[in-house]
Order: C-alpha cells, then sequence, then structure tokens
C-alpha cells in the first residue's frame, strides 16, 4: 500500500470515527432530553393528586385534559382488576400488573411486562391505583432516523475529508514520487541528472535538500574514487617507465663491480655513477608520491593560508642562498587564499628551485603577488635561457623536458613543472607560462581570492 494510500485511509477512519461519536452524543443527548421530558410529564400528572387520594382520579384527567397530555390512564384495583381511564395515541398492548404498580409507586419506571411505555403509579382510596404511562415510541423512532442522518453525515465527511486530503496532498506526492525516481536512477548509477524542484511542504524541502546533499556527496566520493585511481594507475606507469633507465644503470655497473678484473679507478666510478642513480631514484619517487597526493586531495574549504608571509619568507631565504643573484619582489600585504600550506610552500620552492636550476648564477629574479580581475596572481620571472617558443602557454606534462638544458644531467625529475600545475589545479587555481619581461621564464599561478583572513 503506497503512503497516499495510507494517509487517505488514516483521514477517512479517523473522520468517520469522530463522526460517529459525535452522533452517538448527539443521539443520546437528544434521547435523554426525550425520556426527561416524558417522566416530567408523568410526574406532573401523578403530583396533581397526591395527598388527596379521594380527588387524585378527577385532579389527574383534569390536567391531562388541560394540557393535551398523551398518557394512557389506568387503575388497578385490588384483586388486580384493570381499568382504563384514557388512552394514548399510542395504546398499551398489555395492562400493568400488581408488580407493576408496586415496583413503580417511587418514581417512573420502564419494565419488560409494559415495554415501550414509560408509567408511574399513585395511591388513589380504597386499594385502587392509578397507573399513569406515555409511550416511547416516538423517542425510539427519532433515535433510529438520527443514527441514520448521523451515519450518513459521517460517511459523507470522511468522502469529502479522502478527496480534500488527497488534492492537498497531490503536489507533495507527486514530488516525493519524483524523488524516488530520482533516488532510484542514482542507485542505477545515474548521479549526473538534476534534482527535482524544492517545492511543496517544509518536510518535502528537507527531504530534497538531504538527498540533493546525498547525491553531492556522493559525486565527490566518486570523483575521489576515480582521482584516486587515476593517479594510482599514473604512478605505476610512470614509475615503471622512469625508473627503469636508473635500474637499468645500476644492474650495468653492479655486473661491472662483480668483475674481479675492475681498476680501483672504475670500481670508484661505478659506485660513484650507482650512488647518483640511488639519488635520483630517491627524488623521482618521492615526486611521484607527492603528486598521488596532491591528486588525491580535492579542493580544500575553510583552510586559509598566509600567502604574503609565505611568499616573502621562501624568497627571502632564496635571496639569501643566491647573493650574487638581483632578487627583488613586489608582494602584497595581507593576502590570504584557501589551500594547504605545505602544498603552497612546495609550489614556491619548486618555482625557485626551478629558476636556480636552469638559469645562471647571476641572472635577474623577480617575483610578485597581486590581485588582478577579482584573481590572485602570483608570478615568478627571471632572466635566464628561457624554453623554446613553441612551449610557452602549454600545460606540462609528466616527465615533459622542453629542451637539452633542462634534461637529467641538470638534477631534474621532470615533474617540477607537472607538480606545480597540478598544485595550482588542486586549489582551483591555474598555471601558465610564458616569455619573461627580463627575457626568461614567466611563471604565473592565478587562485581564487580570500578577501579576509579567518577569524
Amino acid at each position: 500500500m503506497t503512503l497516499s494510500t495510507r494517509l487517505t485511509v488514516l483521514l477517512i477512519a479517523i473522520t468517520t470515527v469522530v463522526a460517529l461519536l459525535v452522533g452517538w452524543f448527539a443521539v443520546t443527548t437528544s434521547s435523554r432530553a426525550d425520556y426527561s421530558s416524558i417522566d416530567n410529564t408523568i410526574n406532573q400528572v401523578i403530583a396533581s393528586g397526591v395527598g388527596h387520594p379521594l380527588t387524585t382520579l378527577s385532579s389527574a384527567l383534569s390536567i391531562v385534559q388541560e394540557n393535551n397530555f398523551d398518557v394512557t390512564m389506568d387503575v388497578v384495583g385490588p384483586n388486580g382488576k384493570v381499568t382504563q381511564i384514557a388512552s394514548g395515541d399510542v395504546p398499551m398492548t398489555n395492562s400493568p400488573t400488581k408488580a407493576d404498580v408496586a415496583r413503580s409507586i417511587g418514581g417512573v419506571r420502564s419494565s419488560s411486562d409494559l415495554v415501550g411505555f414509560r408509567y408511574r403509579s399513585i395511591g388513589i382510596g380504597g386499594g385502587d391505583y392509578l397507573v399513569v404511562a406515555e409511550s416511547t415510541a416516538g423517542i425510539a423512532s427519532r433515535e433510529h432516523q438520527l443514527i441514520e442522518r448521523t451515519v450518513l453525515v459521517g460517511l459523507i465527511a470522511a468522502v469529502a475529508m479522502g478527496v480534500t486530503a488527497r488534492l492537498f496532498m497531490r503536489r507533495d506526492l507527486r514530488i516525493i514520487k519524483q524523488l524516488i525516481a530520482f533516488a532510484t536512477s542514482v542507485a542505477h548509477g545515474d548521479v549526473e541528472q538534476s534534482i527535482p524542484p524544492a517545492v511543496g511542504s517544509s518536510d518535502i524541502r528537507e527531504l530534497q535538500t538531504a538527498l540533493a546533499r546525498m547525491v553531492r556527496s556522493l559525486q565527490r566520493t566518486i570523483e575521489t574514487e576515480q582521482r584516486i585511481t587515476k593517479a594510482t594507475q599514473q604512478f605505476i606507469g610512470d614509475a615503471s617507465h622512469e625508473l627503469r633507465t636508473p635500474l637499468t644503470v645500476i644492474k650495468g655497473y653492479t655486473e661491472l663491480l662483480s668483475n674481479t678484473d675492475v681498476t680501483d679507478e672504475q670500481q670508484a666510478r661505478a659506485l660513484d655513477r650507482v650512488q647518483k642513480e640511488v639519488g635520483r631514484m630517491d627524488v623521482l619517487v618521492n615526486d611521484l608520491l607527492f603528486l598521488a597526493e596532491v591528486n588525491e586531495v580535492p579542493i580544500l574549504e575553510g583552510t586559509s593560508v598566509n600567502l604574503s608571509a609565505t611568499v616573502r619568507t621562501v624568497t627571502s631565504d632564496f635571496a639569501i642562498d643566491h647573493p650574487n643573484r638581483s632578487v627583488t619582489t613586489s608582494i602584497g600585504d595581507g593576502v590570504w587564499v584557501t589551500g594547504r600550506g605545505e602544498f603552497l610552500e612546495r609550489l614556491i620552492l619548486n618555482a625557485l628551485g626551478n629558476i636556480a636550476r636552469h638559469t645562471g648564477d647571476t641572472d635577474a629574479v623577480k617575483v610578485s603577488l597581486f590581485l588582478e580581475n577579482s584573481r590572485l596572481v602570483l608570478r615568478f620571472e627571471d632572466a635566464g635561457p628561457g624554453m623554446p617558443e613553441s612551449s610557452y602557454g602549454i600545460r606540462p606534462e609528466r616527465f615533459q623536458r622542453f629542451d637539452d638544458s633542462r634534461s637529467r644531467s641538470s638534477g631534474g625529475s621532470g615533474l617540477g613543472m607537472s607538480i606545480m600545475a597540478d598544485i595550482a589545479t588542486s586549489m582551483g587555481g591555474t598555471m601558465t607560462t610564458a616569455k619573461s619581461a627580463l627575457g626568461g621564464l614567466e611563471l604565473s599561478f592565478s587562485f581564487p581570492y580570500d578577501a579576509a583572513p579567518p577569524r
């Protein structure tokens, strides 16, 4: 049974029960009032003769005629003989007995002997008793009619409530069905379709919001898993490709060292070459692991870093380590960016290390940090030889070397530019290369701008 059917049935049931309770209360109240009216009539007739046994009968007849009471009056003698004095519109099918008389002396009664009547007795002298009775057939008829009307009104109210409930719930139920269809599609792997709009009652809006949040979380999880899988596969492929060369070199020199005819000079040269290749492999593996970590971590939110202080500190250390260079800076104060501090520091170190490795000891360097079109720009310029003109503006690939000066002999792993580009991407930014105004390479990084530091 669907939710809408359950709610409709529940509302109909509640409406029916309430209508029946109200009807029962109305019937009971009305019947009690009718019986009270009959009892009052009988008591009024009996009261007219109280204290005057010899005139009780005449007094009773007089008040009945004056008020046109619809009552039956019988006189029951000492021997049980019944004499009818007056008859109401509904005749009594049975005559009262001495037992009925004795039972009703103290008040109005009903009995199985006189079904359908209320009655009371009073002594009128000489052992005779006057029995005053009134029919309750009218009350029973009215009760029956009132019950029929109550049931009819209850059914009409229940149907009206069911129809009204369906009309009021129709939009919410339609949205629920759409959300069910959407959730079913997501369960089957289709997480790209748009969620139905948040309309209807507050509960439906909360359900839609919760479902949208769940789908977004699922999308992020899927994207993260895909990114991790891709990074792992790329790491394995890159590592196996790049480690092949140093392993081959190490294997060759190891075989050379195992030769007993090797001279001391050849042995020293072989050991030196093996150590260099091991060091190169260590750098390569560390860079690959760092790249995998960068690509596994999504764009971070809520972690603000004082980029001005970080750039100023690392650049100052670079200037101290390279006293023969002209290092100029143009760094704005209080510039914040969302990201991880260690990633940003690695980016700056890579950029300056790239300059130190591929330019002359006296080539000038300029580092700038400024705002441009609501974006934060971090720029490194050098006066070195730069790159071939065809290489500018191209996003570097892993192990891509742009010319002979950027070969393995310079000590690089071929991952420096790729690391910087991936760090920028992980922070929602970009990296571009261009010809520097100083004559060499210009590296520019653009990031979203945090207007204020965290509180």
